[in-house]
């Protein structure tokens, strides 16, 4: 984990522009990057000197657009589309098969910039067009537009009801994420439906754990976690309405959540770095259609995760992406007719202290106790 201003420097060593929001103090900041569709790269509550919270791919930020499948760069909040799998997928094409072999990201929102609208000290605006396939051959034409702002700390307190202690430093922004539908026919289920689906990537360690509330009266599947086959003894815990994630890097695996059973927030701690993290969404209330991003032929291309966790480590072959760590949300299915929107907005603070304070902003956040969170593994 190197500091903000580290990671400042090397994007400018590489010329690659980008747009700081800044805090009145300037300790406040969070980096984002044009060119990488407007993505949040990374932030710190600290100023240049202060911990960078994103993790960044410098090695793939080094070599550029090299990969016409996908650029892994990295970045604490990007946005992509859903569903990656099944017969509406924007990930492989009509009539192929669903492996990784034939895996393809779509160019806008990987190697295509997203256009700056305006930016401010505190905010900015980025929008997209693009047309579209899915893996059952339909066309969709879309807009996106993207509203990032930095929040304060008063907004921040008064956002999750907390007090902030003088001694906690902390930084917050928002994202509304909103689709647009640009062409002449209404997206369905017959037709396929796109999603907001955002992902964050963090630096994973041997201390850091996920935690997820759940609602305890979900009558279905609280979570799933055979994403990559069944999960080991010791990585995952279901219990008193939290799901526990062992983040460390060194096993590749993930974890979802429905709508039946999650809820619009979760975190993450690690305490030997003294950081806790805390998202929140929007999730509609109701049972809305969230896309199934599950690869390869699906019963339900509609009964989807809202919410995801991902740890990374050794593929098949041994080779290692990072290793990093995930926390990604997705809107329900945008069933929108032509001119209409759906907007997902997504909330990130980081806070650094003393185990006291974090353990009083976490109970009052989650009820949660943030000594069986670090105790959990």
């Amino acid at each position: 984990m190197g500091t903000y201003g580290q990671d400042l420097e090397f994007f400018a060593s590489r010329n690659i522009g980008v747009i700081e929001l800044l805090g009145k103090d300037g300790k406040a900041r969070v980096l984002l990057v044009p060119a990488f569709q407007g993505r949040v790269m990374t932030s710190t509550a600290e100023g240049p000197g202060g911990q960078s919270f994103g993790w960044i791919n410098r090695n793939a930020v080094s070599e550029g657009f090299v990969n016409p499948r996908f650029n892994p760069f990295g970045g604490e909040e990007r946005f992509w589309i859903g569903p990656e799998g099944g017969p509406f997928s924007w990930y492989f094409k009509h009539g192929e098969e669903q492996v990784f072999a034939n895996w393809d990201v779509p160019a806008f929102i990987d190697s295509e910039p997203f256009e700056v609208e305006s930016a401010t000290p505190d905010e900015a605006i980025f929008t997209k067009e693009t047309t579209l396939w899915n893996a059952s051959g339909n066309e969709f034409h879309i807009g996106v537009r993207m509203v990032v702002k930095l929040l304060t700390d008063n907004e921040i307190a008064a956002d999750l009801g907390v007090s902030l202690p003088p001694s906690v430093r902390v930084v917050g922004y928002s994202t509304a994420n909103t689709l647009v539908n640009l062409g002449p026919a209404p997206w369905t289920k017959e037709t396929g439906m796109p999603s907001v689906w955002l992902l964050g990537m963090y630096p994973p360690t041997p201390s850091t754990v996920v935690f997820i509330p759940y609602d305890k009266s979900c009558s279905g599947r609280i979570v799933k976690d055979d994403y990559f086959g069944a999960l080991p003894p010791g990585r995952l815990i279901v219990r008193d309405g939290m799901v526990y994630f062992k983040i460390d890097g060194k096993l590749r695996s993930k974890i979802g959540l429905p709508a039946g059973s999650a809820k619009d927030i979760c975190g993450s701690h690690d305490p030997v770095a003294g950081t806790l993290t805390i998202l929140k969404y929007t999730l509609p209330e109701g049972a809305p259609d969230y896309v199934n991003s599950q690869w390869g032929p699906q019963d339900d291309p509609f009964h989807g995760d809202v919410i995801n966790s991902y740890n990374d480590g050794p593929t098949e072959t041994g080779e290692i992406m990072g290793p990093f760590y995930e926390i990604e949300t997705s809107s329900p299915a945008a069933a929108l007719a032509p001119g209409q929107t759906l907007t997902h907005t997504q909330r990130t603070y980081h806070f650094q202290g003393v185990p006291e304070d974090l353990q009083t902003i976490a109970r009052t956040v989650f009820g949660a106790d943030l000594n069986e969170v670090a105790s959990a593994f």
